[in-house]
């Protein structure tokens, strides 16, 4: 199979998948291990697809569960007519505690609340956790055990991240001025020191996420609770995909 024809099938996978597709995915189209191209062929062909979409509407992505064929952002004015559905609205409190999750994992309820100097609804807690954009690592080792939160790979394919180092700075969110004075970051150098005397990561994180994981909390993941969402105020728009 010469590169030209495998751009071709990969193009066509991506288009037709709907969800980002991971290169074990892509290289799983044609086979077993051993009819399957080499990574590296792989590889070489997702970045030839970035190249011929450069300067178009569509582009490839490369997100946190793998590669994907999108939008651009700078299309979403002249498409939203063409989107029945209209995007979730969530309200500030939820991005606030979103962007607190993201930033400071893994954090409890409690830490959130006292953060942002109220307390946090259930709502939006469930809101979260049904959007998977949150899920529960584990439980602090205090009286009551309260569960500590992370975020997903969904939370960072809805908002077109690989990994967490891609979100923006606190600088970036001056928005959240009274918040993020309150979090605390380690500098990029601290980050990633952490993160190369961590062992291999898991799956379910990435980045930043798996040098705060090393701690000595008990990891015990438990699934979503069911509720209603939260009423809004604040939209987000995600990337439309093929």
């Amino acid at each position: 199979m010469d590169n030209s024809e495998l751009k071709h099938i990969i193009e066509a996978a991506l288009l037709a998948a709907g969800r980002p597709l991971s290169l074990d995915e892509l290289r799983g189209l044609f086979g077993g291990e051993r009819s399957a191209p080499p990574r590296q062929d792989v590889r070489a062909a997702l970045m030839a697809l970035q190249s011929d979409y450069d300067g178009r509407g569509l582009e490839v992505k490369e997100v946190a569960s793998g590669y994907r064929i999108q939008v651009r952002a700078a299309m979403a004015p002249w498409l939203a007519k063409l989107w029945e559905e209209r995007p979730p609205r969530y309200s500030r409190a939820l991005m606030e505690t979103l962007a607190i999750i993201a930033y400071r994992q893994p954090v409890t309820r409690g830490d959130v609340e006292e953060i942002r100097g109220v307390s946090v609804s259930t709502n939006i807690i469930r809101t979260l956790l049904e959007r998977a954009w949150i899920r529960v690592v584990g439980h602090r080792d205090v009286p009551g055990k309260p569960e500590m939160f992370g975020t997903t790979r969904e939370f960072l394919d809805y908002f077109g991240l690989k990994n967490l180092d891609q979100m923006p700075t606190l600088a970036e969110l001056k928005d959240l001025d009274p918040v993020h004075v309150q979090l605390e970051l380690p500098d990029v150098d601290e980050a990633a020191g952490e993160l190369a005397a961590s062992d291999a990561p898991d799956d379910n994180v990435t980045s930043i996420e798996d040098a705060r994981a090393q701690t000595s909390e008990s990891v015990s993941p438990e699934p979503a609770v069911d509720g209603q969402e939260e009423q809004a105020t604040a939209t987000v728009v995600p990337l439309k995909t093929r």
